[in-house]
C-alpha cells in the first residue's frame, strides 16, 4: 500500500499541510542557535551553553503537557519517556506558538523510519491506521480496545502541575 501524506489527511479527515520534516534524521532544519534557543526555553536555564534534551520535570506545566501530547500522539512511543530531544522539543515549540503540523506526513515518515529499522519499536497511530485500513477495505480480525491512557483526564492535568478548581456546584 502507498499513499501520500495529502491522501492519507483526506482519508484522516485532517489537514495535510503545516510542518514536515521529521528531525529524528535530519536535524540541519534546525541550526545549533535554534536547538540551544529551544533547550534554554523549555528547561527555564537561559544559561546553558549547548542543546541539550530537556527532562519533562524541568517543563513548566503547559510544555510538560505538550510533551506528554506529542509522545503519545504525535510521534508515539510505547515506552516511558522523561527526556525531550531535539524532535520533541521542535514540535513542543511549534504546539506552543500555534502553528500547524502536517501530521499525516510526519506519520508516514515515523512509520517508514520504523520499518527500516533492525530495533524493536511500538507503531502508535493504532486509531488512524484503522481508518485507513478501513478505506482501503482491509479486514482487521483482531480488534484492541482503546486504553484509558489514552485520554486526557483530570490526572494529566495534575501530574503536569495544574491544580484542579472545583466549579460552581449546580443547583
Amino acid at each position: 500500500m502507498h499513499f501520500d501524506a495529502k491522501k492519507l489527511g483526506e482519508i484522516l479527515g485532517v489537514p495535510a499541510t503545516g510542518f514536515d520534516i521529521y528531525i529524528r534524521e535530519d536535524k540541519s532544519v534546525l541550526r545549533n542557535a535554534r536547538l540551544l534557543k529551544l533547550s534554554q526555553k523549555l528547561s527555564q536555564q537561559i544559561w546553558l551553553k549547548t542543546p541539550q534534551s530537556v527532562k519533562k520535570g524541568d517543563m513548566t506545566s503547559l510544555h510538560q503537557l505538550l510533551f506528554w501530547f506529542i509522545i503519545k500522539n504525535v510521534i508515539p512511543r510505547g515506552q516511558g519517556r522523561n527526556l525531550a530531544d531535539a524532535m520533541n522539543q521542535c514540535f513542543i515549540d511549534l504546539m506552543d506558538r500555534e502553528e500547524q503540523i502536517n501530521l499525516p506526513a510526519i506519520m508516514i515518515r515515523h512509520i517508514a523510519r520504523i520499518a527500516n529499522t533492525t530495533s524493536e519499536h511500538d507503531l502508535g497511530y493504532g486509531f488512524l491506521l484503522t481508518r485507513a485500513f478501513k478505506h482501503f477495505v482491509v479486514d482487521l480480525k483482531k480488534k484492541v480496545a482503546v486504553q484509558m491512557i489514552d485520554e486526557i483526564g483530570s490526572g494529566t492535568f495534575m501530574g503536569c502541575g495544574f491544580t484542579l478548581v472545583e466549579g460552581p456546584a449546580s443547583e
